[in-house]
This record gives C-alpha cells, structure tokens and sequence, in this order.
C-alpha cells in the first residue's frame, strides 16, 4: 500500500465555543493562522487541555501529554520503580536520585518516570509544537494532587538543546539523557501513533553526534543514549556498555560514578 503524502501546514482551532481565546493565544504564541483549509495538521484546544490531529481520513488519533491518566498513571503505578532499564541506565539506586537533564524530551515520558522515582529533572524540547503540549500538560498535572509533587520536579526548558548545553548556567547535571529520533527506514517501525504524527513535524535528529559530544562536556557523572536495539551507536565517544531490553537499548557514557550524598 502506497503511504499517502500529507500536508505538513498546521492550523489552530478551538474544539468548543468556550476554547477560542486560548485557540486564538496558541495561535499567536506559535505564529499558527487560526484557518487554513489546506492545513494536514491540527493544534486543537478543548477540554482536555491541547493536543496535534493529524487531518484526513486515514488520521491517527490526537496526540496530547497526560501526566495523570493513561500510560503514564499505569507506569507510575505498576511499572517496576526503581528496577526499570531507564532507572537503572541513568544511576539510580538505593540513595541515589541523580539531578538528570533530558535533552530530548518530547513527550516528557521517560522525564515522568525518573521525577516519578525522586529524580529532579530538567527537560529540553527545540520543537515548538511538542514544547507546548508539554507545557500544557505540566500545568494540568499540577492541579492534581497525587501527581503535583512529581512534575514539581519536571522544569522545562525550549530551544535547541546543544545551545542550552554549551551556554548552561549554574550548577551542572548530574546525568544527561538522549532519545534522539532515530532515521527510521522500516514504514512497520512508524506505527505508534506519536511517531505517525510527529515525523513529518520533527524530521530526524541529523545532529545527534554534536548533541552527544556538548552532553558529554557538560554531565559531571554519566550521559545516558537511547536507541533502538539494533541501531549502530551515534557517531563519536563510545560506550563503555549497554543495558538492552527487548526493542531498545540504553548506552551508558561514564565520567564519575554516582553516590549517595553522605548522611
């Protein structure tokens, strides 16, 4: 079956009557028309907070951050604490609770399960689409009050990460994370719903070994790489070693090894 080309044109739209001056806020913020029938892409603002539809019939469904119900709320939950690979990978262990920046946060998945264990977080989003779903979904999760006091610990930055990295002010990470978007070339590999609507948007991430080497001089313990099991490393420093699960694998970059503050 042929993949059809969409438009990468965004609108902003209100979902209800009450929603049109924070539609018509959006739209301003993000430098976004309010109409264009030609748009393959939605920022949709409702009751449930702001989310991206990718138009057309064959559309996936919205994409929207949601700290409190869903996939987040049944990691937080039931998700394995403190013995997940992510955890594991970034230095987490009995009293150790690095302060880890995620350069690439997207949809601030992996920076909810680490602030979730007690980590304190610095989350970096350069695509301004993503950053504001983000953002939005920070500020709904702070109105409930179970998951507050985790994304109390989420700070969130935008802008190009590699810029934040070289100009950092004040005290240092600890630990830098990295999800870079990996050139997928397999359509099959395109099926969660958030890649289906963000690759268009986002692209690639083309400079991964720059953003690697200005996390490496930054981090004071360990930088932290995710990738797709099979990928080859991004190019540069090597690994000293891996933790892999079934689809992914973490690549673990060290420079001091993390301890418990003393007592």
């Amino acid at each position: 079956m042929v993949e059809q080309e969409h438009s990468t044109a965004i609108r902003v739209e209100a979902l209800a009557a009450p929603f049109q001056v924070q539609a018509e806020t959006w739209a301003q913020r993000l430098g976004l028309p309010l109409h264009d029938e030609q748009a393959g892409f939605a920022v949709q603002v409702g009751g449930d907070g702001l989310q991206i539809q990718q138009l057309g019939p064959d559309a996936p469904g919205a994409v929207r951050v949601d700290f409190v119900e869903g996939q987040a709320a049944h990691r937080r939950l039931f998700g394995g604490g403190s013995g997940q690979m992510i955890a594991k990978a970034v230095g987490v262990a009995q009293g150790i609770r690095p302060r880890v920046l995620d350069a690439t946060a997207g949809l601030g998945k992996d920076a909810f399960v680490l602030a979730s264990l007690g980590c304190e977080m610095t989350l970096i989003e350069r695509q301004p689409l993503i950053a504001a779903l983000l953002e939005d979904g920070l500020a709904r999760a702070r109105l409930d009050a179970e998951v507050a006091p985790i994304v109390e610990r989420m700070r969130l930055l935008t802008g190009n990460a590699i810029e934040h990295l070289r100009d950092w002010q004040g005290e240092a990470p600890q630990v830098i994370y990295l999800d870079p978007m990996f050139p997928h070339r397999d359509k099959s590999a395109l099926v969660k719903k958030e890649m289906r609507v963000f690759r268009p948007l986002v692209g690639d991430d083309q400079d991964a070994p720059a953003l690697l080497a200005a996390a490496l001089a930054l981090a004071t313990h360990r930088v932290v790489v995710k990738r797709p099991r099979k990928a080859p490393i991004i190019e540069g420093a090597k690994p000293s070693h891996s933790i892999d699960g079934k689809s992914s694998r973490y690549d673990i970059y060290p420079k001091k090894t993390l301890k418990a503050p003393a007592a």
